[in-house]
């Protein structure tokens, strides 16, 4: 004869930590040179913007690839990579933060449409 196995005859599972934890950010930080033309199709000379202006429209790309890859993600398309969506955001709060002061409070200042051109 066989044993039911009842409620009360259950050993209880307590949750383990993983043997190996995530990568640290410090460890996969964000390199201009290196992750920036995996991107976006970027010249040499846009890699090393220097002037603020030039920083600028670096952001200004970033952002505009981040809305196509979002529009992308929420209307289900085929070509929507997660991957690809989330290394765009990585690099484009690293790029805020390497910002220059003035210029990041531009960069973070949401743009508010008037609807006036």
């Amino acid at each position: 004869m066989s044993q039911s196995r009842g409620a009360g005859s259950r050993v209880p599972r307590v949750a383990s930590a993983p043997d190996t934890l995530p990568a640290p950010l410090e460890l996969c930080a964000y390199e201009r040179k290196r992750d920036l033309p995996k991107l976006l199709p970027l010249w040499e000379w846009e890699l090393a913007a220097v002037s603020a202006a030039e920083h600028a429209r670096l952001l200004a790309r970033l952002r505009r690839a981040l809305r196509a890859e979002r529009q992308r993600g929420l209307s289900g398309h085929w070509t929507y990579d997660l991957a690809r969506h989330a290394q765009l955001l990585r690099a484009y709060r690293a790029e805020v933060a390497a910002c220059p002061k003035g210029a990041r409070a531009r960069a973070e200042r949401p743009r508010v449409n008037s609807g006036l051109s």
